[in-house]
């Protein structure tokens, strides 16, 4: 989606900045779900997926400023922040999963064991 409104806007296809912010933070999307998954660490797909979910709130901000400079129309931006939240809400639902099976770490005694 972000590729397909980038390339049917002259004026968006060539501000470089924000056109390479925006496919960027769409790539750091999937990027970091498959980087997170590959580790096969619950504790770092975690990681990972916070970082997605970053991206997520990164592209609905690229489309704002989209919006803004007027390169794209109102229903385009607001699809994306659709879409974008629908990815959000996936990957929170993943997170307290994922969140849910970390095995929590015993307690400490307060006192040291001296023999």
């Amino acid at each position: 989606m972000v590729y397909g409104a980038i390339k049917s806007s002259k004026a968006f296809k060539t501000d470089f900045r924000l056109r390479d912010q925006s496919t960027g933070a769409a790539i750091s999307i999937m990027n970091n779900v498959s980087e997170g998954w590959a580790s096969q660490s619950n504790p770092e797909f975690i990681r990972f997926l916070t970082y997605s979910r970053r991206s997520c709130a990164e592209v609905q901000n690229c489309f704002y400023i989209a919006l803004d400079q007027e390169y794209i129309d109102e229903n385009i931006s607001q699809e994306i922040y659709n879409q974008a939240k629908k990815v959000m809400m996936i990957i929170d639902g993943l997170l307290r999963y994922l969140r849910s099976k970390v095995p929590q770490s015993p307690e400490r005694s307060k006192r040291s064991k001296r023999s």
